[in-house]
C-alpha cells in the first residue's frame, strides 16, 4: 500500500501530515468507490490514479498549511461538495472534525453514504450528508444551520462574491469561511470585498502556492467571521450566482 501510494505519502509530508496505513486504506477505498460509482454517474473527469490522488486527495488537504483543523473538534460544512471534496479527506486525516456534507444533487449524496460506512468514517467524531441548494438551510429561520459552524469550506466552480454569500451565513461569528481557488485570484478577491464585508465576513489572508510536487496554481482564501451576517441573505436560490453582490 505504502509503495502504491509512495508520491501522495512524500506530498502529504510536505505538508506536515504523516498517514497511517488505516488513513492509506481508507484513501484507497475512496478511489476505487469513486472509479466504481463514476462509471455510472459524472462524479469526476479526473480517473487517473495518480492524478486523483494530487488533484483530488492532495489538493483537498492544502488549507492545512495555512488552518490548524486539528486544534479542536470543529464543525465544518462542505458547500456544493459534490464527490466529496474537499470533506471526505479533510475527514480521514482530521477524524476529530464534525463534517455536513451538502449537495444538491441526491444522486452524489447516496455515494458519498456509501462511501462514509465503506470507510467507517463515523467511527471517530460525526459526518452526514444533506441534500439541497446552499441557499436552502441558512435561511434566518426556525430549525435552519444559519451560523452554527466553526468552519465552512467549498471548492466549488462559482466566484467569491457568490461562494460569500453561499458559506457565510453558515458560519457562526469567531469562525471561518475557507474558499479553495483553482487559480490565482488576487482580481476576484478585488472584486468580492464589498461582498464579504457585508456579509459579516473580513478577507484574513490569501495564499498563492503551487500544488505540492506540480506547476499548478492554487489559492487558498481564509475569510474571518467577524460580525452577524444580515437576515436579507442568503437571497433566494439561483440569486446569489446570477447576481453576484
Amino acid at each position: 500500500m505504502r509503495t502504491k501510494y509512495k508520491n501522495m505519502i512524500e506530498d502529504f509530508n510536505s505538508y506536515g501530515i504523516e498517514l497511517s496505513d488505516r488513513q492509506l486504506e481508507q484513501f484507497n477505498m475512496y478511489y476505487e468507490l469513486l472509479i466504481k460509482w463514476n462509471e455510472v454517474m459524472n462524479l469526476t473527469a479526473i480517473t487517473d490514479f495518480d492524478d486523483v490522488c494530487k488533484l483530488h486527495f492532495v489538493d483537498s488537504i492544502s488549507a492545512c498549511q495555512y488552518f490548524d483543523f486539528s486544534s479542536k473538534d470543529y464543525s465544518l460544512v462542505d458547500i456544493g461538495t459534490g464527490a466529496g471534496f474537499p470533506g471526505i479527506p479533510l475527514k480521514i486525516v482530521f477524524p476529530n472534525l464534525h463534517i455536513t456534507l451538502l449537495d444538491s444533487l441526491n444522486k452524489r449524496l447516496n455515494f458519498l453514504n456509501e462511501v462514509i460506512d465503506t470507510l467507517g468514517l463515523n467511527e471517530t467524531g460525526s459526518i452526514m450528508t444533506l441534500h439541497g441548494r446552499a441557499e436552502d438551510y441558512s435561511q434566518p429561520k426556525v430549525g435552519s444551520l444559519r451560523e452554527t459552524f466553526d468552519i465552512a469550506v467549498s471548492r466549488a466552480v462559482a466566484n467569491m462574491s457568490t461562494l460569500s454569500e453561499y458559506c457565510l451565513p453558515y458560519v457562526r461569528v469567531g469562525g471561518v469561511f475557507i474558499a479553495y481557488k483553482s487559480e490565482k485570484a488576487s482580481e476576484e478577491l478585488e472584486n468580492a470585498k464589498g461582498a464579504i464585508h457585508l456579509l459579516g465576513g473580513k478577507l484574513s489572508s490569501s495564499n498563492e502556492f503551487l500544488l505540492a510536487g506540480t506547476d499548478v496554481s492554487r489559492t487558498i482564501c481564509i475569510v474571518n467571521k467577524k460580525e452577524n451576517t444580515s437576515k436579507k441573505y442568503p437571497r433566494k436560490a439561483g440569486t446569489p450566482s446570477k447576481q453576484p453582490l
